[in-house]
């Protein structure tokens, strides 16, 4: 018998276990929080295999336990310099429009309650891409972490392109 990916939703967490609860997580020394109830699972680097005509930023797909997943650098994604994987790399996997999707991340910190009144609107800068997939800034503890949206970081023909290929 084949394992499959077991997702928050089959876990049957109720809603209050997971409101507020934030995976942050690091790319080029930047903070970044994602809903946990938007993380599947959080798993280390593996060989990645490349698939001809898919975006810079979009670094292959690999096979985890039978599910090919569709992987996406967060560094190259947000125009940073590529930087080699080491031993704290991490692919956070997630689902998008009943697709699996991996998400690379220079380090995972921790999954961080985060109240409401902690979180501010991100600062508007017309009609900037970046306004899409940052929903907030918030407070945490001593630290500023960029809350994000990872189902808008990449557009709707980005992620159509990315999953019919494979």
């Amino acid at each position: 018998m084949q394992d499959r990916i077991t997702t928050i939703e089959e876990i049957n967490l109720d809603e209050d276990t997971l409101k507020n609860k934030y995976l942050t997580f690091f790319t080029e020394q930047q903070h970044f929080g994602i809903p946990i109830a938007d993380v599947v699972q959080i798993v280390g680097m593996q060989e990645i295999t490349k698939v001809p005509e898919f975006p810079s930023y979009a670094k292959g797909v690999i096979n985890l336990r039978g599910t090919i997943i569709p992987i996406i650098d967060v560094r190259l994604r947000l125009k940073k310099e590529e930087k080699k994987y080491d031993e704290r790399t991490c692919i956070i996997v997630t689902n998008i429009n009943d697709s699996y999707m991996g998400f690379i991340v220079d380090s995972v910190d921790e999954v961080a309650k985060i109240r409401e009144d902690n979180i501010s609107n991100p600062p508007r800068m017309g009609s900037d891409y970046v306004n899409t997939y940052i929903t907030g800034i918030a407070k945490l503890e001593n630290k500023i972490v960029l809350l994000m949206n990872l189902k808008k970081m990449l557009s709707e023909k980005e992620i159509e392109m990315i999953t019919n290929t494979i």
